[in-house]
């Protein structure tokens, strides 16, 4: 059975960083990852392939709390999810750390802090690249360093909407975004600023995701090895079941078998769940690292819509998520709701095709006549509204009957959310007519995104001091075992109201100095 020092399960945003901050240790290092290396083609950049046909998308089944089956929205390659998304790039805020009242409930507090977390967000966004301006976000930690590259500027559409949102008195910002470009200087980067960036892989390589900042600059490194298409099935312990002695995977070539001094379980919040619970022993009866009963709980996904206009002009902006909009993030005084609600921030331009893509559950392309859905996407103005999901025990991951990821899900009180969507669709108006019916030629329509978008995913393995109500520490080291970690965002305790992409990867690199400080003595 090969042996290595340190193994981890999954190679995106926290997997690939937590190799990365070990990778000078000299240690060997063995990264598992079930899917395959992307391919750099055409038809990264065809709408219709990505997002009508969903080549890139896994075909695997989940099942809901009434054990029907869905598709969720992820994807197994090397890199995980990150190759697909928006590349914003985000801190949690201060507060987000700290026990919070919602509305609705309760937000935790986490066994860390803003201030532990600091000093790796700042290598995080040295690492992923982070264009960004701080100071103007009102949610902005005045102690916080300048982002190490500019923001990206506005296309012509995007600033015309930003003078709007100031006219009412907001204070929209740059959405602090991984993009490899330099708008003094377009030569100088890889981006071009296209038409298909989020859900798109880069053809360019221009989207700094886990590929490009971490695993491509590990290729060279003689202690590092990685193996595509191994999809781990099982963790075995010794006999007094506080050490994880052996990693069974299926491979290429059939069912494998390594062990590892230390083990980094990465696979995702759902993933991770289902990997330990499947990790049945008499020591473990109810799964591995769970005698809390806590492994799978308080799963979490941001409550999100996506809200649309349409204007009967062009809207000139190729390249619009570019801004976002915090000053509701805490509460909203004028409506005086001191309840946080969440952020507003810009969705990725959506060609004829990718539009019929994402109706596709709903609404046949067969139906949506690519002149019309073309007509639609020039007109259109699109926005992301996020609030926080709080964790709740009965949202959880468990095994149907087949062995398969059960993702039982019951949805929150929705009022921050809705106030917050209401809130941007009045400030719309002036800039985009009222609302009116889908087949007018102006209106403006809101989506929850649904169960599927299994986007965000995080608190399955949520990390605390007391390992009766949590599953690791606050060195995400499982409280039942001594040598098992976890990086992902399965750890997390809160879901705050922004992407968590910078958060993994923060914490990642913060939990691999830990362990390469003990490792080196």
């Amino acid at each position: 059975m090969p042996h290595y020092d340190i193994l981890i399960i999954g190679s995106g945003a926290g997997g690939a960083s937590f190799a990365q901050a070990l990778a000078g240790t000299g240690k060997s290092i063995l990264i598992l990852e079930r899917g395959e290396h992307l391919p750099v083609d055409r038809e990264n950049w065809d709408p219709r392939r990505v997002f009508v046909d969903r080549i890139y998308r896994t075909d695997e089944q989940w099942t809901d709390k009434e054990d029907k089956p869905f598709t969720p929205n992820t994807h197994y390659w090397v890199g995980g999810n990150t190759s697909f998304y928006g590349a914003a790039l985000m801190r949690f805020k201060p507060l987000d750390f700290e026990r919070l009242e919602h509305f609705d409930g309760i937000s935790p507090a986490w066994p860390v802090n803003y201030e532990d977390m600091r000093p790796w967000y700042e290598v995080a966004e040295r690492v992923w690249e982070v264009h960004g301006e701080r100071g103007i976000d009102p949610t902005d930690d005045p102690n916080d360093p300048p982002y190490p590259f500019p923001a990206l500027t506005h296309d012509p559409g995007m600033i015309r909407l930003k003078e709007h949102f100031e006219d009412l008195g907001w204070t929209p910002s740059p959405l602090p975004l991984g993009i490899r470009r330099d708008d003094a200087n377009p030569r100088a980067g890889k981006c071009v600023r296209c038409k298909t960036c989020g859900g798109f892989p880069c053809r360019l390589l221009a989207k700094v995701d886990a590929r490009t900042a971490a695993l491509q600059p590990l290729e060279a490194a003689p202690n590092v090895t990685l193996l595509a298409g191994y999809k781990v099935l099982e963790l075995k312990t010794d006999a007094s079941g506080r050490k994880v002695t052996e990693v069974v995977a299926s491979g290429p070539d059939g069912e494998v078998s390594f062990s590892a001094d230390y083990v980094a379980l990465a696979a995702g919040a759902a993933n991770s769940a289902a990997l330990l619970l499947k990790s049945t022993s008499p020591q473990h009866p109810n799964g591995l690292a769970n005698s809390s009963d806590q492994v799978g709980r308080n799963y979490m996904y941001h409550t999100t819509s996506a809200v649309i206009s349409v204007a009967l002009s062009h809207f000139d902006s190729s390249f619009p998520k570019t801004l976002c909009v915090n000053d509701f993030y805490y509460g909203d005084s004028e409506e005086e709701f001191p309840f946080p609600m969440g952020q507003i921030q810009m969705l990725e331009y959506m060609s004829g095709q990718t539009l019929e893509g994402q109706l596709a559950d709903f609404i046949s392309p067969n139906l949506l006549p690519d002149s019309f859905m073309d007509a639609l996407a020039e007109r259109m103005v699109s926005f992301l509204v996020m609030s926080e999901d709080l964790p709740l025990p009965h949202n959880r991951v468990t095994l149907n009957e087949n062995g398969g990821i059960k993702l039982s899900y019951t949805e929150g009180d929705l009022t921050a959310h809705k106030k917050l969507v209401e809130k941007l669709e009045t400030g719309l108006s002036g800039f985009t007519r009222e609302r009116s019916s889908l087949f007018e030629t102006n209106f403006t329509i809101d989506q929850e995104l649904p169960l599927y978008g299994t986007a965000h995913q995080c608190g399955t393995l949520r990390m605390g001091d007391d390992p009766a109500t949590s599953v690791v520490d606050k060195w995400c080291k499982a409280h039942d075992l001594e040598n098992l970690y976890v990086v992902d965002a399965s750890v997390f305790v809160s879901s705050a109201a922004v992407n968590p992409t910078l958060t993994i990867v923060a914490n990642a690199l913060r939990v691999g100095d830990h362990l390469a400080r003990k490792l080196m003595g």
